[in-house]
């Protein structure tokens, strides 16, 4: 895929040579390839008016194009030592708010005007995330998808192919039903170490994760979803009868058409989406069976 065409990056934002040392702890690899910027802020787009939010700016590489595009922008980083080079950095070229946070802990839905997405607003994410704590982030963003439209993130490329992984996939499990529950999924591109500073070990690649909206199966009880999809999905290997004893013993899995002998990676998003809300009737006592398979 060649790169399209891009205007000039802001003036005077330029990467400081050496101004920080990447800190091992926070997981930082800087990008700096301006190529591989471009292609990023073509796939995000982003539009005066609509309220953006980078997670972990870093030294500012997308922060720039971001910030100028959109006119305002709002940054969550964890490392002091980089807010103030970032602010003197970026001084001018937009509304800049830096949020000085732990993006595993920080409230997103807080950065609408109510608080909500009551009002119609919703939240574009990007971020180049730290490999080393990549799924709770997910996860993090996944339980605040009310508040969002979309995001564009930066993962290690396995961790993507997870994500997108189909039923049957030998990378299919936990986080691609997890994600696909609740996103569309879309790999934008593959970022080869070479456009980090410090280079990675590994490769890189952007995805696209729209909320649908409404969900293909809404999940009465989200929390028991989760614990039945880590449950199938911790020994792989294991019939489905046994990794989900406690949780849909063979009756029920049969009641949704299920084989009480199948293997986890077997099951679609929607097998799993309608195998919990059986489970939740069968423990609440309101229903021992699967709704009809809407996309059978």
């Amino acid at each position: 895929m060649s790169d399209p065409p891009a205007a000039d990056p802001p003036p005077d934002t330029a990467q400081p040579s050496g101004a920080h040392r990447a800190r091992k702890r926070f997981g930082q690899n800087f990008l700096h390839d301006p190529g591989t910027i471009r292609r990023i802020l073509a796939a995000v787009a982003p539009a005066p008016g609509e309220h953006l939010v980078e997670i972990g700016p870093g030294r500012g590489a997308l922060t720039a194009g971001l910030l100028d595009a959109a006119g305002a922008l709002d940054v969550i980083e964890l490392d002091r030592d980089l807010v103030a080079p970032l602010t003197q950095r970026l001084d001018g070229l937009g509304r800049l708010r830096v949020h000085q946070a732990d993006a595993l802990t920080f409230d997103l839905c807080e950065l609408l005007p109510t608080g909500d997405a009551g009002a119609g607003e919703r939240l574009r994410l990007v971020g180049n995330l730290p490999y080393n704590i990549s799924t709770p982030l997910l996860f993090r963003f996944l339980a605040q998808m009310d508040c969002i439209r979309d995001m564009h993130l930066m993962l290690q490329k396995e961790v993507v192919e997870r994500m997108a992984a189909a039923p049957g996939s030998k990378v299919y499990g936990r986080l691609s039903v997890m994600v696909q529950s609740r996103c569309a999924v879309a790999r934008v591109l593959t970022v080869g170490p070479g456009a980090f500073t410090p280079a990675p070990k590994v490769a890189s690649a952007v995805v696209r994760l729209v909320p649908l909206r409404p969900p293909p199966l809404t999940i009465a009880d989200p929390d028991l979803h989760a614990r039945l999809v880590a449950a199938a999905f911790a020994q792989r290997r294991k019939r489905l009868s046994n990794s989900l004893r406690g949780l849909a013993d063979a009756a029920l899995l049969a009641s949704c058409g299920l084989d009480p002998g199948a293997r986890p990676e077997q099951l679609s998003v929607v097998d799993f989406a309608r195998l919990a809300n059986a489970a939740a009737g069968a423990r609440d006592d309101t229903d021992s069976g699967c709704i009809p398979n809407p996309n059978p």
